[in-house]
């Protein structure tokens, strides 16, 4: 079965939220460096604990500030064949976040943004 795995968090000014979250959940943001945009990666807890951490960014063209969930899957070239083939489309498509994986952003036939992941360490 195929997981939440991460949620990113859209805002105009990552920076000036982030002590928002850090004061009332106790989060700590790590700037992730080398990726294709500026990136904060956010620790919620624990990984002993349930839950899953994300990460805070500004949003991309066309987006609105808000949050988005990410689904680990086997494979995203078979994912992305069937969002389409069941009246999803693909708004981003497949790109590489080095030593992460390979990651689109899809749309479900209601309009509901969400990412899809394929965990691959060598992505560049």
């Amino acid at each position: 079965m195929n997981r939440v795995t991460h949620f990113e968090i859209y805002t105009a000014d990552p920076k000036a939220v982030q002590p928002f979250y850090e004061q009332v959940f106790g989060w700590k943001f790590n700037k992730f460096e080398g990726g294709p945009i500026e990136y904060w990666l956010i620790n919620t807890g624990d990984d002993k604990d349930p839950g899953i951490n994300g990460g805070i960014t500004r949003p991309r063209e066309g987006q609105s500030p808000g949050t988005l969930n990410t689904v680990a899957v086997e494979s995203l070239g078979e994912t992305i064949k069937k969002i389409e083939q069941r009246g999803g489309k693909i708004c981003v498509p497949k790109m590489a976040i080095p030593k992460i994986g390979w990651l689109a952003y899809a749309a479900d036939p209601g309009g509901n943004v969400f990412g899809i992941l394929q965990p691959d360490e060598t992505a560049q």
